[in-house]
């Protein structure tokens, strides 16, 4: 199971769907999606700061960061890109990581999937962005679908608390621009 798993196999019929507008034009929010230096700003659970970021913003490029917990904890991930058509949709795996950026099981969960292949897509409208992601296992075992099953409301509530932080970082964004 590695980075290089193909999207047919993750299982989309028992997908993570979750949708939210954003009072952003979309070249806001897609920027806020492929600049490291505003990504840092807002991915992950509230609470959280970046302690490492590389982006390669392209497919067949990664995303690597460590995260910061208010107990110092950190807790590594990676995303590997698949597509990316600008300002419309991003396609990637997503998984925990080790500090070399190797994959590895989520630290709370045995039989977490290693991996999860995410859609992101930007639709806009009078000026708002309406984001949706839609998460899949790839290559998840019986044990691994139940667990990612488990996880739906601490995923809502984990995407939830990001999209928040995501939304201050765009309101601040569309006030600098707007002076």
């Amino acid at each position: 199971m590695t980075g290089n798993s193909s999207a047919t196999e993750a299982r989309p019929a028992s997908a993570f769907v979750i949708t939210r507008e954003f009072d952003a034009p979309r070249d806001l929010v897609w920027k806020a999606h492929s600049e490291a230096e505003r990504l840092k700003q807002w991915w992950g659970p509230k609470g959280f700061a970046m302690a490492h970021c590389t982006l390669d913003f392209r497919p067949g490029g990664i995303f690597h960061y460590a995260l910061r917990s208010p107990n110092g904890q950190e807790m590594w991930g990676r995303f590997a890109y698949r597509e990316i058509a600008p300002r419309e949709k991003i396609v990637f795996a997503s998984s925990f990581s080790d500090p070399d950026g190797a994959i590895v099981r989520a630290p709370f969960s045995e039989t977490c999937p290693l991996e999860f292949l995410n859609t992101l897509t930007l639709f806009e409208h009078d000026g708002r962005t309406t984001l949706t992601i839609t998460v899949a296992p790839i290559n998840a075992d019986d044990a691994e679908m139940a667990t990612f099953e488990s996880m739906r409301d601490s995923m809502r509530q984990g995407f939830g608390g990001t999209f928040d932080q995501l939304a201050a970082h765009l309101a601040k964004d569309t006030a600098s621009s707007a002076r």
